[in-house]
């Protein structure tokens, strides 16, 4: 489907690879406008597929699946990046597809994505690609030690990681995940983490969120904290290299890029083609949320309003907080400045995103603080 079919207008069926939460959130967001939603998720508990008007329950590769998916719908779009390119590739003979096919190659795999960053003159931590053991001395000499062996595809969230501190380690590490193509990173001194979330269309507008900044636990994300503290210069320079990534890769969809602070300087870490964790935050405190801007993205629309409406700190839920009776939801819900999020799933285990709740303060330190409390109060 060529551009010259949009807008697609309420009304029409929007389409989703994925029933997590961010499918969930797009769904909410889709249906909330007027359309109608068919999610393609093999998970019969999924979460968007029971907001959606339809789940196909499916694998991302079923041919059948995918044409009465492209047959349904005027657009589709994906929740996380390791749908199969060939799937989109397959869809958009059907229908308008973003991100395309060619955007989400590059940035599903470790590998093509560092060398791709490197080869645009993006700055990253130094890196070194290891497609066999026998790389594994030269890639530890370009990036010293200690360094994170990681998984080229489908690691996320601190999985398929391992730090390293010596050669016999990287190899057993190696081993441990199967001989499959690594990327070695080496470790930088790190000052800050901060990560861009915008949406970009077709013809190129761009849309900037403020810039977040996040810290981590164990891999996974844990608070976000809006405005980030650090300068307005490094602020306008992450939005600015952000923005330049998205129209290097020709990008049109919402997307993220994290960053590395590093002796003042940004490095990119990794680029998340699709809302992002640390974009929740934009649910409560912006005029317009990330999901409504996929779904924005997604239709021809023209893009929302980004402002910040107010400072906010946003906190992970995790599964391992379900023991001993469950979170103590009654200690958040009495404080009327949090704006709770659950995300529907049926089961919680330990590191499993189970929602997340947003601060919102006049003061960015208050709502910090009362996050911190909040996470231990839960």
């Amino acid at each position: 489907m060529s551009s010259k079919s949009l807008p697609i207008l309420p009304g029409a069926t929007l389409g989703i690879l994925g029933g997590g939460q961010l499918g969930r959130m797009f769904t909410i967001a889709a249906r909330t406008m007027g359309y109608k939603v068919m999610v393609l998720d093999p998970d019969a508990a999924s979460p968007a597929g029971r907001m959606a008007d339809v789940h196909v329950r499916a694998d991302y590769t079923d041919h059948a699946a995918l044409k009465q998916l492209g047959a349904a719908c005027a657009a589709v779009t994906t929740e996380f990046e390791n749908v199969p390119a060939a799937s989109l590739i397959e869809l958009a003979n059907h229908c308008r597809v973003s991100p395309g096919a060619d955007a989400v190659a590059i940035v599903q795999d470790r590998s093509h994505e560092k060398s791709w960053l490197a080869d645009n003159g993006f700055a990253t931590a130094p890196f070194a690609l290891v497609s066999s053991e026998a790389d594994l001395d030269a890639a530890l000499a370009a990036t010293g030690i200690p360094a994170l062996l990681k998984v080229s595809r489908f690691g996320y969230d601190g999985k398929g990681q391992a730090r390293i501190n010596t050669l016999d380690e990287a190899r057993a590490a190696f081993r441990e995940f199967g001989g499959q193509p690594c990327v070695l990173e080496g470790f930088v001194k790190l000052e800050r983490e901060v990560s861009v979330v915008l949406a970009r269309s077709d013809t190129g507008e761009c849309a900037l969120f403020p810039v977040a900044e996040n810290r981590h636990e164990n891999g996974i994300l844990d608070v976000s904290i809006v405005p980030a503290r650090v300068t307005d210069s490094l602020m306008q320079q992450a939005r600015e290299m952000a923005r330049a990534v998205a129209d290097k890769l020709g990008y049109v969809g919402v997307m993220a890029v994290e960053f590395f602070v590093a002796g003042g300087q940004l490095m990119v870490n990794e680029i998340a083609p699709r809302p992002h964790n640390s974009g929740h935050f934009t649910l409560d405190a912006c005029v317009t949320d990330q999901f409504e801007q996929q779904v924005r993205a997604l239709a021809g629309l023209p893009l929302g309003d980004t402002r910040l409406l107010s400072p906010v700190a946003m906190v992970n839920i995790l599964g391992d907080r379900w023991h001993d009776g469950g979170p103590h939801w009654d200690a958040l819900l009495v404080h009327p400045a949090i704006k709770l999020h659950l995300y529907g799933k049926e089961a919680a285990r330990p590191g499993r995103k189970m929602g997340h709740f947003n601060v919102l303060d006049a003061d960015p330190e208050a709502a910090l603080q009362l996050a911190e409390q909040m996470r231990h109060a839960l």
